[in-house]
């Protein structure tokens, strides 16, 4: 996995029994009478004292005791799940845009909506509207209505490119402003691609791209799209998308300029780039604190941009949201929007180089210091305010039907089978999925 967040399968989360959450509290309070939460999420060890320090910040202000519930990313989904069928819910944790319209129609999680538009504390006008919007729900459609949770963050995937290896090629390095074309990039990345020590071997390579992360910026530069407007029929089987997903392959199968299937088993691409092998590579602000330490220079670019002419990506994000069943929702809301709104806790978090700022006037702050890596922090801003799109899988009742479309996609991805023939068949099976989830959501 390329340091990317996995969609959910949420109906998972419903079905499961007779599963205990090791570690977690029993039900907050007890007869002590004193204010107890708990706070379930996932992360690494930065993330985790990023957290540890916000909650004592915030304990020590509202006077509640918060116990912390850490989790790997993926354990996280089955604990939660184990959480759930126990009936130990944590008061407060971690959810993604993908889960809200389970979470809401089995009564997992709370409406916030009358908490924070009511607030005091926070401004919902300096909290990315793309992170508010991705919480909503109005009982049809995703980024509409009430909302259940507030963004922990916004995580815009960029495109990162290895400064050093391009300067040392005598290749321009590109424009911050203007995306390469296909055609561009195929040409820089062929320059790239290199037997470096003279042994006949290739060991530098334009690019490495994971289909499951990087193909959505190249179906949606260049006029395609997984799905209709009212997210009711897949759109997979046209000639834009099969354009898209073709040049994808061909990077491989045509221009050689990403390392082979054989090649990526041996060391994959995350860790070819970490090692200065690959010119191109996703960058996410998740990313930060170990790019700072990479062993050569390197920025962030606009995605290259197919027949639109205009760059695209997507935007990740985890949501921070109650329980509905919580015994403390005034404490559980006040946790959430410390956690999500913040300075100092936000501050804790962007210093522990795990996210770009929650905050606008924090952002703009941030993205204005060019003195640590990358220089081009405005790009990620960018693909907030501007371009970037939730993922297609996180909008609709669960994403069984988008991730079919990666199942059976290798042999595209090694030349043996077309893009177009593919997608033709995958279309049906994909639509059987979106329809199935619609129904149960009730569309």
């Amino acid at each position: 996995m390329m340091k990317s967040r996995p969609i959910a399968a949420t109906l998972a989360f419903f079905t499961a029994a007779g599963l205990m959450l090791g570690g977690c509290s029993a039900p907050t309070g007890g007869d002590t009478g004193e204010k107890k939460l708990t706070f379930m999420f996932r992360g690494g060890e930065d993330e985790k004292k990023a957290y540890e320090k916000a909650v004592e910040q915030f304990e020590a202000a509202n006077g509640v005791d918060v116990d912390i519930i850490v989790t790997t990313a993926d354990q996280y989904a089955t604990k939660l799940k184990a959480a759930i069928a126990g009936k130990q819910v944590p008061d407060v944790f971690y959810i993604g845009p993908g889960d809200v319209q389970a979470y809401v129609q089995n009564g997992i999680v709370k409406d916030i909506t009358e908490y924070v538009e009511g607030s005091d504390t926070i401004d919902l006008e300096n909290i990315w509207e793309y992170g508010v919007d991705s919480y909503r729900y109005d009982g049809k459609l995703v980024g509409e209505g009430a909302i259940y949770a507030l963004p922990k963050d916004v995580g815009p995937f960029s495109f990162g490119y290895n400064k050093t290896m391009l300067e040392k090629a005598g290749i321009p390095l590109p424009d911050k402003d203007k995306p390469y074309t296909f055609e561009e990039f195929v040409a820089a990345a062929k320059k790239l691609t290199a037997d470096t020590n003279g042994d006949g071997a290739l060991d530098q390579w334009g690019t490495g791209l994971n289909v499951q992360w990087n193909l959505q910026p190249f179906v949606w530069s260049n006029g395609g799209d997984w799905l209709n407007e009212d997210r009711t029929k897949v759109t997979v089987d046209t000639p834009e998308f099969a354009e898209s997903l073709q040049w994808f392959a061909d990077l491989q199968n045509v221009h050689g300029v990403t390392p082979s299937v054989a090649e990526a088993q041996t060391l994959d691409t995350y860790q070819r780039w970490m090692k200065g092998e690959i010119g191109f590579f996703p960058i996410a602000p998740w990313d930060l604190s170990t790019y700072q330490k990479l062993g050569f220079e390197w920025d962030v670019i606009p995605y290259p941009a197919g027949d639109t002419g205009k760059t695209a990506s997507w935007i990740g994000s985890l949501g921070v949201a109650v329980s509905e069943s919580t015994k403390y929702p005034e404490e559980a809301v006040k946790l959430v929007e410390y956690l999500t709104a913040n300075k100092e806790a936000q501050q804790s978090l962007v210093d522990a180089g795990i996210q770009i700022p929650n905050l606008k006037d924090m952002a703009e702050t941030w993205a204005a210091d060019t003195t640590t890596k990358p220089a081009n922090k405005a790009e990620f801003l960018e693909i907030v305010k501007d371009y970037g799109r939730a993922l297609p899988g996180g909008n609709t009742f669960n994403a069984e039907w988008y991730d079919e479309l990666f199942t059976n996609i290798q042999p595209v991805l090694d030349g043996k089978q077309t893009a177009a023939d593919y997608l033709k068949e995958a279309q049906p099976r994909m639509q059987e999925f979106l329809d199935a989830a619609n129904q149960q959501a009730g569309n």
